[in-house]
């Protein structure tokens, strides 16, 4: 094998270590957010619970004070009708009877207020329960994040660390100046900072490269970039024949 398809190989490899070292550190920035996040909602349902609870009691409080006054004025009409039987007088007999048509309206509307209310109160108490479900879920899920958290973060260290004693030993069989411009693209653009060269096109941005930038990668005796997005580039016919052996040694 050419020593520029040697070079290609390293650096693919090398790529491939890099990648998965985002991916950890990634996963070591998001399994802590994931955790407070949980909690952040679990503090939010206890909160809005709270509140839920606080409008229950305070229903309950009003519905009792209705039922107690509609009880109050229902034995005030009994009483009143049972006093009409003897009136009579009719001026104070009329009395009565707009006296009772009073609290008799009175209590219609308790009555309705109260049906309102209760309305209301089913409301109130079906949204608890499903906060009461969600808080049960939430709390086994929380449980199951805290128990996970330190292997998975315990399991990304260790394998950071492998990778890292990879990616020494990949460096140095790569040159340095190779390595330089490696590192240089790979410090100013997202992944991938090497790609394959497929019908004329650059597997990184995706548009195609100048015939004469294509003439001299097909020539296969030096490293190119991409004119447009500066990645470094191989024409994927010269390196076909090393697939292979690139995963084995990635892995």
């Amino acid at each position: 094998m050419s020593m520029y398809l040697e070079q290609i190989e390293q650096l693919v490899a090398l790529q491939k270590v890099d990648d998965e070292i985002l991916l950890l550190e990634k996963e070591l920035e998001i399994a802590p957010r994931e955790l407070a996040d949980l909690e952040s909602r679990s503090a939010q349902i206890e909160e809005k619970t709270a509140q839920i609870n606080e409008k229950i009691q305070l229903l309950r409080g009003q519905q009792k004070n209705l039922d107690a006054e509609i009880e109050q004025n229902g034995l005030r009409i009994k009483k009143s009708k049972n006093k009409l039987m003897m009136v009579a007088n009719p001026r104070e007999y009329h009395a009565m009877m707009r006296e009772m048509d009073n609290m008799e309206k009175v209590n219609r509307s308790r009555e309705e207020e109260k049906a309102a209310l209760t309305e209301e109160l089913t409301l109130q108490l079906e949204d608890q329960a499903a906060l009461e479900k969600e808080t049960t879920e939430l709390t086994q899920s929380l449980a199951e994040h805290r128990a996970n958290l330190e292997t998975r973060l315990g399991n990304a260290k260790k394998r950071l660390a492998k990778l890292a004693k990879a990616r020494g030993k990949a460096g140095e069989t790569v040159p340095a100046p190779v390595m330089g411009r490696y590192e240089f693209i790979r410090s100013r653009i997202n992944n991938p900072v090497i790609v394959p060269v497929e019908d004329g096109v650059c597997g990184g941005c995706h548009i195609r490269i100048p015939p004469q930038a294509f003439i001299e990668l097909q020539k296969g005796q030096q490293i190119l970039s991409c004119p447009n997005c500066q990645r470094l580039i191989y024409w994927c016919e010269h390196f076909g024949q090393t697939e292979t052996k690139v995963e084995e040694k990635a892995s």
